[in-house]
């Protein structure tokens, strides 16, 4: 049997939960085995530890990394939260990349302090291809039967149309492809959502999925990629939990994000593919609101940390 990975749990925002859910998951029966390493200010786990009477970081993890700080108020915007945020992350970017750990998990961080801190990143997807120079990157979620990347991310909804490119459309699916073995996937049939209703319906409800989107499918499939579209969103995830598609490319952030979250809020994962090392991450943000309560679910945690260990042992298994 070969040993249990070393994975950096990174604690996200220290004004929000993921302190908690942190020591939560490290704490708990369903906790995957793996030794894992706490990056993040680790006066705010013993304060966070002391609150909530939750166990000692100490005591459930392998190894911890201090990223010392000012303290921050809980449940508020600081820059002080995004740059100790940010720090844990990047302390662990390196690490990852100097062989010390195979993979890392992230609680989360909040975009308006990291950028308060100065920081250029509007989320971890970005922060680690720039800390890592990685260039073919996407982010997927996974979960309720459905695997789902995205072919536009934090951007607003006006400017969608322009950000879907042929070239992006292209590389999005091919690493998908590339990377759906990796993730378990039995096939590697892609779905390519179409941006307007009823995917334009042949230009009359926008001109973005025969002028853009088809070419760059047709192209893919001339590669020999096995990819359909541009489908429309409205119907492509049922037909992939009928067992159609293995993974569906979505336009923009909530056409794919909405049905994963209603099938799997609490459970699905956010991978990020591309990266040199395996990443996962929780499917929700960092909740100031009850961040005082005492009342976090751990549950998208420890289903970020169970898949991480999952792919980790995959890609060691492969060489």
């Amino acid at each position: 049997m070969s040993a249990p990975p070393r994975l950096a749990l990174c604690i996200g925002d220290p004004a929000g939960i993921g302190p908690e859910i942190v020591l939560r998951a490290l704490g708990n029966e369903a906790c995957p085995k793996a030794e894992w390493v706490v990056y993040g200010p680790l006066s705010v786990l013993a304060e966070r530890s002391r609150r909530f009477e939750l166990p000692e970081v100490a005591a459930v993890a392998a190894a911890t990394v201090d990223v010392p700080g000012r303290p921050v108020a809980l449940g508020a915007v600081s820059a002080e939260g995004g740059r100790l945020a940010a720090a844990a992350v990047l302390a662990a970017a390196a690490d990852a990349k100097a062989g010390r750990i195979q993979g890392m998990v992230t609680a989360p961080l909040h975009k308006e302090s990291l950028r308060a801190a100065g920081h250029p990143w509007p989320g971890h997807t970005e922060l680690l291809a720039a800390a890592t120079g990685a260039s073919d990157v996407a982010m997927m979620f996974v979960g309720g039967g459905l695997r789902v990347a995205l072919l536009t991310i934090h951007c607003p909804l006006r400017s969608v149309p322009d950000a879907i490119t042929r070239a992006e459309t292209e590389r999005i699916v091919r690493l998908v492809h590339r990377e759906l073995p990796r993730l378990g996937a039995e096939g590697r049939r892609i779905a390519v959502c179409g941006v307007n209703p009823h995917a334009g319906e042949n230009g009359l409800f926008g001109r973005e999925d025969q002028e853009i989107l088809k070419p760059a499918v047709e192209a893919l499939d001339a590669e020999g990629i096995e990819v359909e579209g541009p489908l429309p969103a409205d119907t492509v995830f049922v037909r992939t939990l009928q067992g159609e598609f293995d993974a569906v490319v979505a336009a923009y952030h909530d056409q794919g994000l909405i049905p994963v979250k209603l099938l799997a809020f609490g459970r699905a994962v956010n991978v990020t593919l591309g990266l040199p090392f395996v990443r996962t991450s929780v499917d929700h943000g960092t909740a100031f609101d009850i961040a005082a309560a005492g009342r976090a679910d751990p549950g998208s945690l420890l289903a970020a940390m169970a898949l991480a260990v999952e792919l980790t042992s995959a890609r060691a298994a492969a060489g």
